[in-house]
Protein backbone atom coordinates (compact mmCIF):
# COMPACT_ATOMS: atom_id res chain seq x y z
CA UNK A 1 0.00 0.00 0.00
CA UNK A 2 3.19 2.60 0.63
CA UNK A 3 4.37 1.82 -2.34
CA UNK A 4 1.08 2.50 -4.22
CA UNK A 5 1.25 6.09 -2.23
CA UNK A 6 4.70 6.98 -3.23
CA UNK A 7 3.93 6.13 -7.14
CA UNK A 8 1.02 8.63 -6.97
CA UNK A 9 3.11 11.36 -5.28
CA UNK A 10 5.59 10.74 -8.94
CA UNK A 11 2.75 12.48 -10.85
CA UNK A 12 3.11 16.05 -11.61
CA UNK A 13 -0.30 16.71 -11.55
CA UNK A 14 -3.60 15.29 -10.25
CA UNK A 15 -5.97 13.10 -12.41
CA UNK A 16 -8.16 16.23 -12.10
CA UNK A 17 -5.90 18.65 -13.28
CA UNK A 18 -5.83 16.14 -16.76
CA UNK A 19 -9.16 16.13 -17.12
CA UNK A 20 -9.81 20.05 -16.83
CA UNK A 21 -6.61 20.02 -19.62
CA UNK A 22 -8.28 18.27 -21.68
CA UNK A 23 -11.52 20.35 -21.61
CA UNK A 24 -9.19 23.19 -22.17
CA UNK A 25 -8.02 21.45 -24.86
CA UNK A 26 -11.15 21.30 -26.75
CA UNK A 27 -11.99 24.71 -25.66
CA UNK A 28 -9.08 26.10 -27.95
CA UNK A 29 -9.70 23.54 -30.94
CA UNK A 30 -13.36 24.83 -30.67
CA UNK A 31 -12.00 28.53 -31.31
CA UNK A 32 -9.86 27.56 -33.82
CA UNK A 33 -13.36 25.89 -35.79
CA UNK A 34 -15.18 28.61 -35.47
CA UNK A 35 -12.22 30.20 -37.43
CA UNK A 36 -12.46 27.73 -40.53
CA UNK A 37 -14.33 29.08 -43.55
CA UNK A 38 -14.26 32.12 -45.56
CA UNK A 39 -13.23 29.96 -48.66
CA UNK A 40 -14.61 30.96 -52.20
CA UNK A 41 -14.39 28.84 -55.93
CA UNK A 42 -13.58 32.25 -57.75
CA UNK A 43 -10.18 33.51 -55.93
CA UNK A 44 -11.49 36.77 -57.68
CA UNK A 45 -14.36 37.22 -55.55
CA UNK A 46 -13.51 38.79 -52.48
CA UNK A 47 -16.77 38.67 -49.61
CA UNK A 48 -15.64 41.01 -46.79
CA UNK A 49 -18.49 40.11 -44.85
CA UNK A 50 -17.59 36.39 -44.44
CA UNK A 51 -14.25 36.84 -44.08
CA UNK A 52 -14.47 39.33 -41.51
CA UNK A 53 -17.58 38.20 -40.05
CA UNK A 54 -18.05 38.56 -35.68
CA UNK A 55 -17.50 34.93 -35.68
CA UNK A 56 -14.20 35.47 -36.88
CA UNK A 57 -12.67 38.17 -36.14
CA UNK A 58 -14.21 38.66 -32.46
CA UNK A 59 -15.65 35.49 -31.16
CA UNK A 60 -13.13 32.70 -32.09
CA UNK A 61 -10.15 34.78 -30.58
CA UNK A 62 -12.02 35.49 -27.12
CA UNK A 63 -12.92 31.38 -27.51
CA UNK A 64 -9.22 30.75 -28.02
CA UNK A 65 -7.82 33.02 -25.37
CA UNK A 66 -10.44 31.95 -22.92
CA UNK A 67 -8.95 28.48 -23.52
CA UNK A 68 -5.99 29.51 -23.03
CA UNK A 69 -6.49 30.72 -19.49
CA UNK A 70 -8.27 28.24 -18.76
CA UNK A 71 -5.30 25.77 -19.38
CA UNK A 72 -3.15 28.04 -16.92
CA UNK A 73 -5.89 27.39 -14.42
CA UNK A 74 -6.04 23.70 -15.03
CA UNK A 75 -2.00 23.87 -14.57
CA UNK A 76 -2.89 25.81 -11.38
CA UNK A 77 -4.91 24.61 -9.65
CA UNK A 78 -4.46 22.37 -6.22
CA UNK A 79 -6.73 18.73 -6.23
CA UNK A 80 -9.69 19.19 -4.31
CA UNK A 81 -9.60 16.10 -2.43
CA UNK A 82 -5.60 15.87 -0.38
CA UNK A 83 -3.83 12.71 -0.59
CA UNK A 84 -3.77 10.54 3.11
CA UNK A 85 -0.56 9.68 3.62
CA UNK A 86 -0.55 6.40 6.20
Amino acid sequence: MAKKNKEKENFALAPENYKLLIIGFVIIVIGFLLMLGGETDDPAVFKPDEIFSFRRITLAPIVVMFGFVFEIWAIMKKPSSPSHEE
